[in-house]
């Protein structure tokens, strides 16, 4: 990472989270501010800075802590009963995926740690209380593992869905670190979900990343330990062989978790809004996704056109079912 310096609220100070960055940075310079949102963001950083200085904030995240998600954000038999939330837990990610929302969701590229987990786990259990099947989300803003080592808050998490088996609990990743969660307790309740696309195009995406084969060990080695794992293919990049190249990925993936161990799987096309989309072409004007053909649809985010995109869709979804998974797991995210 190119992380060169770290700035903390005082009031984050004696948190474990912040002494433990402390440590593992010990090298680099540490700031301390009064309060985050007089400093993260107010002044327009360039996206691609992140590359050279990027820097890290530690702060208290203060209410709402959770948020309702938006239609088709995760699986849901019944919106009503099983409503989706994501909960806030960090800002940013030290990967560089070309088509990240992020970059033109927020004001800069800079992290930010929030280390008051005990209300953030107060707000999800209040919300349990009113919504016993209610889903709730990590990495909506940032990568749920990739830092998870330094954080180490995902105990705290297990144990609470634990004592609440009918909510349930998503952590989304594109990382391979899964040494903060290997050896908790799985429950059928929590799921680790990962974020796959086939080789070629996460490595010509997916810049920073993991490799598929690492993301497809790690799965591996939590099925081995009884975890139940969800898959996103999302984004879905529409090209040429895009047919076989998850052909490819899906045979990979059978190799390593079975359909008893999936808990859904859900495909979507590569989208944008129109401040995303307009980021993506100045960072990356030789991209290979200048190529795509995208039109503003129904939620006035820039896809392909219907027609193109749910043949894709139903094609994949058509060969997850010819190599054994179940149909009722699979689901159009944002369609």
């Amino acid at each position: 990472m190119s992380i060169t310096k770290i700035i903390y609220e005082t009031r984050s100070l004696n948190s474990p989270i912040t002494q433990r960055v402390f440590k593992q940075f010990s090298h680099l310079p540490h700031i301390e501010i009064e309060n985050l949102n007089d400093h993260w963001g107010r002044v327009k950083k360039p996206y691609l800075e992140k590359r050279t200085d990027l820097h890290l904030y530690l702060g208290v995240r203060p209410a709402p802590h959770i948020k309702l998600a938006p239609d088709a954000y995760g699986i849901s038999r019944n919106q009503e009963h099983e409503p989706h939330y994501y909960f806030i837990h960090a800002y940013n990610c030290v990967y560089e995926c070309e088509y990240c929302y992020l970059q033109g969701h927020f004001q800069t590229p800079d992290l930010v740690l929030f280390v008051n987990h005990d209300d953030i786990l107060k707000s999800i259990e209040e919300q349990i209380q009113l919504t016993p099947h209610a889903w709730f989300h990590a990495g909506e803003f940032s990568d749920s593992l990739a830092l998870s080592s330094l954080t180490q808050e995902w105990r705290e998490y297990f144990e609470l869905f634990q004592r609440y088996p009918s909510a349930q609990l998503e952590l989304r990743t594109k990382s391979h670190n899964i040494q903060s969660i290997i050896n908790l307790t799985p429950a059928p309740n929590i799921h680790v979900t990962f974020s796959l696309s086939p080789e070629k195009a996460s490595a010509t995406y997916d810049l920073k990343t993991p490799s598929l084969l690492k993301r497809l060990d790690a799965i591996k080695k939590l099925v081995g330990h009884g975890f139940t794992i969800g898959i996103h293919f999302d984004p879905i990049i529409i090209e040429t062989n895009t047919q076989a190249q998850y052909e490819e990925l899906i045979l990979s993936l059978k190799n390593v978790l079975p359909d008893t161990q999936l808990s859904y799987l859900s495909l979507g096309v590569v989208r944008f809004t129109d401040n995303v989309w307009a980021q993506v072409k100045k960072n990356y004007p030789d991209s290979p996704l200048m190529a795509q053909t995208l039109i503003e649809s129904f939620d006035n985010k820039w896809r392909s056109p219907r027609p193109i995109r749910t043949w894709h869709l139903g094609k994949i979804r058509e060969q997850l079912l010819n190599f054994g998974y179940s149909n009722d797991k699979i689901y159009f995210c944002m369609e």
